[in-house]
């Protein structure tokens, strides 16, 4: 049986040898062609396949779309047994996983109900912990399923926008998320990506580097896409030649589009070959991504741009702090940057295929200007911040410390403050937001102002990028410190949050709700969020579900028909408490 490596290594070679626009795929052979099935009774239509660029992660699965609707049937796409359910607020929502016996899992998300069986399961399981966000680990014998029998229904729950069923097939053993387009599904498709723009960079792309990166958008010639001219202080199209002002070693990156018959949402490529010269430099191959590396997403992409463009813009190099290994099939070198200081024009070339084979090929050449150096290594000065060590910050009120590895890429951190008449504490910019961090940090910042004695559980940390706002509790430490844990760079005060949530009903006091099935709340609140919610039916807990800020109890056995009285009750991270006492009848 190939391994990873020797499938890598055949579809490399390839790659290299082909310029057409259809592609045959290499799959791996332990990847089986004709276990699973559709999953839905309807055709397959994707809004959204594997390896997708979201906020913080790489898409895990493939979207089907249901038509719009919910409610559509579900099967089991392949024999095994039903190992896991899970019901989040976000995320998946109602998630159901399937271990099949040939060392893959299944996973069905976004669901409403579960065959009824199932359904049982989970509610006597939520009433016995009066908690409707279960984790469930089921044994084998438990819901064994054969192919093809009905699991649950779609549905639009959890992280979702619309009607849709989320489809994964995970490697058991790793866990890992693998691209389900490989194992012959049957999902037509015949369109190639469309590239859209080209992106050039110089050195640290998180550096104070204005004159880069160097965007050009891209237009189809004939059988392949040419630069789009564009003129600025930093780079124009001379031709088919571009020709950057600055820089000797450069990273380039894509930004594209693909889509497939019968679906107007945008997918994504699933390979990138990048050729320098009619060499290969760099092969990005989108397959086999791991929940524990899905976060190097933000060093993978253009972050910056993406922050302040909106922008996904796809590198084709990687940064010093980049783990994504699995995904570069190929890197000329340890980075994937190219060296064009000898100021002479060089071929660049990308192929780009989409799960089926589709191609696309961008071409042009490329030159600089500059003086032929390369990229200068950043200035050492007292915020000197590197990837492969601790880094300490400290001023009289405001400290943190990141660990090595949650930068990307070294950067000379910046800091400022200004006065906070409102709030109590001075308000620290800790750097920039468009440069990201991996994981969480402990922030402390002392208060500027006094606070009441009774008043320091609710103390929060106000955090801003410069668009958003919101807060997260903060507990105190010895010597008066306050402390939150927070992932991104940007302004952070400490402010006091005395407001409970605000409840609102969406029923009258004292209505018949037969026809309407449910009880319904929306719970905001103005600082951080809600953290604990309950429902009383007539004093026994009822199993109320969250979706967003919506809060929804449908009508079970444990609301028989008559009159009854509700208390709903919410708790933000600060612990203010709200409660809401609803008389209806059934």
């Amino acid at each position: 049986m190939p391994s990873r490596l020797q499938f890598l290594v055949l579809f490399l070679l390839m790659s290299m040898g082909t310029t057409a626009q259809k592609r045959a795929l290499v799959i791996p052979s332990d990847y089986p062609q004709d276990f699973f099935r559709n999953p839905l009774d309807i055709p397959i239509f994707l809004a959204g396949n594997f390896g997708e660029c979201r906020p913080g992660h790489f898409h895990s699965g493939i979207d089907i779309k249901t038509k719009g609707k919910e409610n559509q049937p579900v099967h089991a796409a392949a024999e095994g047994y039903v190992s896991r359910i899970k019901m989040e607020k976000g995320g998946f929502g109602h998630g159901l996983y399937i271990t099949h016996p040939n060392g893959f899992t299944t996973l069905y998300a976004h669901l409403n109900n579960f065959s009824p069986a199932i359904q049982k399961y989970v509610k006597e399981n939520q009433y016995e912990k009066q908690r409707w966000d279960v984790d469930l680990q089921l044994s084998p014998k438990q819901f064994p399923v054969k192919k093809g029998q009905l699991v649950a229904w779609s549905g639009n729950t959890g992280a979702s926008t619309a009607p849709h069923l989320h489809f994964e097939i995970r490697n058991t053993k790793t866990e890992h998320p693998l691209n389900p387009e490989l194992f012959g599904l049957p999902i037509a498709d015949k369109l190639p990506p469309e590239p859209l723009e080209i992106a050039f960079y110089n050195g640290n792309i998180y550096e104070n580097n204005p004159e880069f990166p160097v965007i050009f958008p891209v237009r189809k010639a004939g059988t392949i896409y040419k630069p789009a001219g564009i003129t600025n202080d930093f780079g124009r199209l001379d031709k088919d030649t571009i020709v950057l002002k600055a820089g000797g070693i450069i990273g380039i990156g894509i930004r594209a589009d693909d889509y497939m018959e019968g679906s107007d949402n945008s997918l994504t490529f699933y390979t990138a070959d990048l050729y320098l010269d009619d060499s290969l430099q760099t092969k990005v191959v989108l397959d086999d991504i791991g929940y524990d590396v899905t976060r190097y997403i933000n060093a993978y992409t253009d972050y910056a741009t993406k922050f302040l463009k909106g922008k996904w813009i796809q590198c084709l190099f990687r940064l010093p702090g980049n783990k994504l290994n699995n995904i570069f099939g190929y890197l000329n070198s340890e980075n994937g940057q190219l060296d064009i200081s000898d100021k002479r024009a060089h071929k660049v070339a990308i192929s780009i295929t989409d799960d089926k084979g589709n191609e696309s090929r961008i071409s042009c050449y490329v030159r600089t200007e500059g003086g032929g150096e390369k990229s200068a290594a950043p200035v050492a000065s007292v915020n000197h911040f590197s990837i492969n060590k601790p880094n300490l910050f400290g001023d009289p009120n405001v400290s943190f410390s990141l660990a090595p590895g949650q930068l990307y890429d070294d950067i000379d951190f910046i800091y400022s403050k200004t006065d906070g008449q409102n709030t109590y504490s001075d308000i620290y910019k800790l750097h920039n937001p468009s440069v990201p961090i991996h994981h969480n940090f402990d922030l402390m910042i002392k208060p500027t102002r006094p606070i009441p004695f009774d008043l320091r559980t609710k103390v929060v940390t106000m955090y801003s990028d410069g668009k958003d706002q919101d807060g997260r509790a903060a507990t105190v430490q010895d010597g008066g410190w306050y402390r939150a844990a927070v992932r991104n760079f940007g302004s952070y005060w400490l402010d006091l949050d005395t407001l409970p949530p605000v409840i609102k009903s969406f029923q009258k006091n004292g209505a018949n709700l037969a026809k309407a099935g449910q009880i319904t709340f929306e719970v905001k609140d103005a600082a951080t969020s809600v953290k604990k919610f309950s429902g009383y039916i007539d004093d026994h807990w009822v199993c109320f579900e969250q979706h967003g800020s919506s809060f929804f109890y449908k009508f079970d056995e444990h609301c028989p028909k008559g009159k009854h009285q509700l208390v709903f009750k919410a708790e933000d991270e600060s612990g203010n408490a709200s409660s809401f006492n609803l008389n209806f009848a059934r």
